[in-house]
């Protein structure tokens, strides 16, 4: 079973950067799609960034194609989010996740989230 753990987060200005980090335990994880979700107070859990096992894939939410990046490392068991341009609409708290797919499926493994506000 692979545990996941989100760091990285914190409070920056609009037009700023974070870079969210995954660390990953376990024997799965580079054979796992990885993703990155977030949750904003009052809204449903969106899709935010996912990517392949080999990390040749990559897949954006429209919202922030253009600004967020996903990388991965299987060496190191890590998967990353770099967030540029900040907007005060991706306030959220922001999971990583681990499974067959991008699409979140109950075998899936979260992470506990980090918590990521943006000021306007």
């Amino acid at each position: 079973q692979v545990q996941l753990v989100e760091s990285g987060g914190g409070l920056v200005q609009a037009g700023g950067s974070l870079r969210l980090s995954c660390a990953a335990s376990g024997r799965t994880f580079s054979s796992s799609v990885m993703g990155w979700f977030r949750r904003a107070p009052g809204k449903e859990r969106e899709f935010v960034a996912g990517i392949s096992s080999s990390g040749i894939s990559t897949y954006y939410a429209d919202s922030v194609k253009g600004r967020f990046s996903i990388s991965r490392d299987n060496a190191k068991n890590m998967v990353y989010l770099q967030m540029n341009s900040l907007k005060p609409d991706d306030t959220a708290v922001y999971y990583c996740k681990g499974g067959a797919t991008v699409t979140p499926k109950p075998t899936d493994y979260w992470g506990q989230g980090t918590q990521v506000t943006v000021s306007s």
